[in-house]
Order: C-alpha cells, then sequence, then structure tokens
C-alpha cells in the first residue's frame, strides 16, 4: 500500500478478474488541494489487515470449514456419524447429553433431553485437538519444530493433511471423515459467483485473506480445531457476550486439560444447541468466516483506512502527534448502519488535511494540546476539504456496485435466491447504505460550515477580543 503521488486525484483501474480486481481496489481519494496544502490524504475502503492464509484446497476444507452454518456438500452418514460418537467416548470425551446431528445448517449438536441454561454439555480432552501440540507429537514435529518459522495454523493445516493420507490409521480418521468438503463461505466461491460481490470490500478480503476457524481465544500461537465442540452452530437471537466454555484441568490434581462446552441458554430435548460466534462480527466478515449472513442493521458496516501519506511535508509531525495519541500513521475506522461516526475520526481526518495556514498547530509548541484542538472545527477550509473528501471517495465506491440498492432489495424477495446468491446481495446492500450514510453525514456537515465555531474565533475569544454573539469587541482605555 505505496502512497499516491502528489498529482494524484484518483485511481480507477477497470479490471475483468475478480482475483485481479482484488488485488486493485483500494481508493485514493478525489481531493481539491487547497492553496498550500500538502499533498492529499490517502483513505483506502478496505478492511482491517487478517493474517493471510495460502493453504492447498483439501487442507482449506478442513482447516477453514465453518460447520456451524456450514452447508455440505454431501451430508454424512448415519454410520459415519455413529462411528465419530463412539470414537468420541473410546478417547475420553463426555458428549453424553447432546448427540451430533445432520440439521438445516449442514451438521449441529442436538439435545437428549431436556437442558438448563449454563449445563456443560461436552468436555472434549485435549489428545483430541488438533493443535501445535499434536502437531510437534507427530512425525510432522521434527520438520515443523516448534521453535520454527512455521506459523501455528500452516504446521496444524499440514498436520490435516497430514492426518488425511493416513486414511484410516489416523487417530482422527472418524473425525476427519465428517467434514464437509466446503462450506459457503466465500473464500470456496467460483469465479463467477465472485462477480456477485463485485464492488465490494468482501471481495478484497476473500482473495487476500482466508481465517481458520476457531474459538476466539484459541487464535494466533494458541489456534486449535476441537472434534465435536465445532460442531456447534450459530444463532444471531443469542446476544450474551458470556463465554459458553472454558479451558480447565480434570482428573488427578487437575492435570487433564478438556474443552468444556456449556448451554448459554435453556434447551429442549430434540432441539439445536446454539451460540453466538461473534457480536461484533459485520455480514462480510460473518459470510468469509462462516458462510451466512443477518439481516440485522447492526452487521452492516464498512471500514474506511485513514493514512498519513509520507509524501506529506508534514508526515513526521502528523505521525508523531498520531503516536503521542494512540493512533499511527494507518487507521481503520468502521462505520455501522444505523450508528454515530466511530470516535476520533473526524479528528484523525482534520490532522491528515492540515496544512496551509492551519499547519501552525503542527509545530512543537502545541504538540501537547493539537489534538485537543482538532477535536473542534480547525478552519472552514480544512472542514470542507474533509467534507468533499469524504462524499467524493463515497460516490466512486458506490460506482463500483454493479447494481443499486433498489435493485438488491427487490432481488431479496425472491424466494428462488440460492444461499451464496443471497449472501452476495445482502452484504452489498448493507456495505452501500452504509456509504450512502456516510455521504450523507458529510454532505449535511458542508450545508453547515457558515455555521461552525473554528479555531480562531475560539481563540479570540479566550482572548476577550470577541463576544459570545460573535461581536467584535473593541477596548477603550
Amino acid at each position: 500500500q505505496s502512497p499516491p503521488p502528489t498529482s494524484a486525484t484518483h485511481v480507477a483501474v477497470p479490471v475483468s478478474s475478480p482475483r485481479a480486481m482484488a488485488a486493485l481496489h483500494h481508493l485514493v481519494l478525489p481531493h481539491r488541494l487547497l492553496s498550500g496544502h500538502g499533498p492529499p490524504p490517502v483513505l483506502r475502503f478496505s478492511r482491517r489487515p487478517r493474517p493471510l492464509l495460502h493453504l492447498l484446497p483439501c487442507a482449506a476444507a478442513a482447516a477453514t470449514r465453518a460447520s456451524a452454518a456450514a452447508t455440505a456438500v454431501t451430508a454424512p452418514s448415519d454410520a459415519a456419524l455413529q462411528d465419530f460418537r463412539r470414537w468420541l467416548s473410546s478417547q475420553g470425551a463426555e458428549t453424553g447429553s447432546v448427540a451430533p446431528a445432520v440439521v438445516p445448517e449442514g451438521l449441529g449438536l442436538v439435545a437428549a433431553r431436556d437442558l438448563p441454561r449454563g449445563e456443560v454439555v461436552a468436555e472434549v480432552p485435549k489428545k483430541l485437538w488438533l493443535d501445535a501440540d499434536a502437531v510437534a507429537a507427530s512425525d510432522l514435529g521434527r520438520v515443523c519444530g516448534s521453535g520454527g518459522d512455521l506459523r501455528p495454523w500452516v504446521s496444524v493445516s499440514l498436520l490435516i493433511l497430514r492426518e488425511a493420507a493416513r486414511g484410516g490409521d489416523s487417530l482422527w480418521a472418524p473425525y476427519l471423515a465428517i467434514l464437509p468438503r466446503q462450506t459457503d463461505s466465500t473464500i470456496f466461491w467460483s469465479e463467477e459467483e465472485l462477480l456477485e460481490i463485485q464492488g465490494t470490500q468482501l471481495l478484497s478480503t476473500t482473495m487476500g485473506v482466508k481465517e481458520s476457524r476457531v474459538f476466539p481465544e484459541l487464535r494466533g500461537d494458541k489456534l486449535a480445531l476441537i472434534p465435536f465442540a465445532d460442531l456447534i452452530n450459530h444463532n444471531g437471537d443469542i446476544t450474551s457476550k458470556e463465554s459458553c466454555w472454558e479451558i480447565k484441568g480434570k482428573g488427578f490434581l487437575g492435570r487433564d486439560t478438556v474443552f468444556s462446552l456449556r448451554t448459554p441458554t435453556e434447551v429442549k430435548s430434540g432441539e439445536q444447541i446454539y451460540v453466538q460466534y461473534d457480536l461484533d462480527k459485520s455480514n462480510a466478515e460473518l459470510a468469509l468466516d462462516y458462510g451466512f449472513t443477518e439481516a440485522n442493521s447492526s452487521r452492516d458496516s464498512y471500514t474506511l483506512t485513514l493514512e498519513i501519506s509520507e509524501s506529506d511535508p508534514f508526515y513526521e509531525d502528523k505521525l508523531d502527534i498520531a503516536e503521542l495519541n494512540g493512533m499511527g500513521e494507518t487507521a481503520y475506522f468502521d462505520v455501522v448502519l444505523g450508528e454515530s461516526l466511530p470516535p476520533q475520526m473526524i479528528t484523525y481526518l482534520r490532522l491528515l488535511c492540515l496544512g496551509g495556514t492551519d499547519a501552525f498547530l503542527l509545530e512543537a509548541l502545541f504538540r501537547n494540546k493539537v489534538w485537543e484542538h482538532l477535536e473542534l472545527p480547525v478552519s472552514r477550509d480544512n472542514e470542507e476539504s474533509i467534507c468533499q473528501v469524504i462524499q467524493n471517495a463515497c460516490k466512486s465506491a458506490l460506482a463500483a456496485y454493479h447494481t443499486t440498492i433498489e435493485e438488491d432489495e427487490e432481488l431479496l424477495e425472491r424466494e428462488d435466491l440460492q444461499s451464496r446468491q443471497q449472501i452476495a446481495i445482502e452484504v452489498r446492500v448493507g456495505e452501500k447504505k452504509v456509504l450512502e450514510q456516510i455521504n450523507d453525514i458529510f454532505k449535511e456537515r458542508e450545508q453547515e460550515l457558515d455555521d461552525l465555531e473554528y479555531y480562531q474565533e475560539r481563540r479570540l475569544k479566550d482572548l476577550g477580543f470577541i463576544g459570545d454573539n460573535g461581536d467584535i469587541i473593541f477596548w477603550e482605555s
């Protein structure tokens, strides 16, 4: 993500391939250069960076599977599920009150009896986890090495491939036998299907990012796939942030580590047990990670990525100010439909656009106070620049979609939509609504520029030269 040349106003690269488009999918905002101001700020409409995965198709089907809203191409047979249950029992897993079953989502966990909220329904011993320790204990251990350069997800993916190649000789054979080959996650979509999300942020993240399906606190160095527990599905009606699982010790002196899963709500016998995957994920993230979306406006969001350009003559000063206030050269702001703009977004924008006659605020004299000044309008030029930059960017982004909001809403009323079509439409209509919301906020702000109070007026008031009603005060001896 190199900064644009100072003469650039905008970049629009026509491409025919979704893969190529994803690689180039970013915007350098059109910007009316004001006299004496530096280069335009860099603003990219992209998701926050995520770990990049380069998995072989077979490994991706296993390591990135989202069994939670997964639509398996072929559901496992009853015999395969029975083998899986017998294997769990023989290996010390406790799953008596629930059973794996084929459900509308693919595979899920169904209650064998009425279950109260908070009851432990499964305990899976660590020896069954597919994690870095399992890699180290396998014949791949000497190749991957605990101190090697391979990241945990690479090692685990290699282990899955290795165990799948061993067939019936693998400890995990009954588990691997029930895994779906693919899900509705966008990482499995064809080139033709990806055209349905053309112009979206989801397309660019899909092409560059794949995230392994793991429980939140087991990511990174603690990444793990846990048989049986990972069959539990998501339900958007569960809104509690309280964790329904824990890792604990069991047995003599608690030496045996187990993954313990609890019911987050009451469940009747024969009903499926659900959890909340992540309240903070957007629909685009749900589509990428799990292969489903929710008809919930709080899931519709758009990420604005702001950068301090290295070609800015005030680059060092602006970077220093950003870092002093807990930010950096690049800042990400997730705008959610129906909610206010993220805190500090406008403040950071004012910093990026600061220049010309306003550049005195970048002097060392103001270093400890400048952020406080930027929290309020600095000058009409600075505020107008921000409004025009954002509005032009929103219009450019909206033009990249091949449908309108109205057309998408009509499509959503059809009853013959395939699951992937519905995902694509819900994601792109959500993004467009957020873009229109952002555009409207700054359009309205631009119309109020003459009514805003700027730094000079505030300063003159502090010095007593302007009254509260805006009149100039003349002092006489």
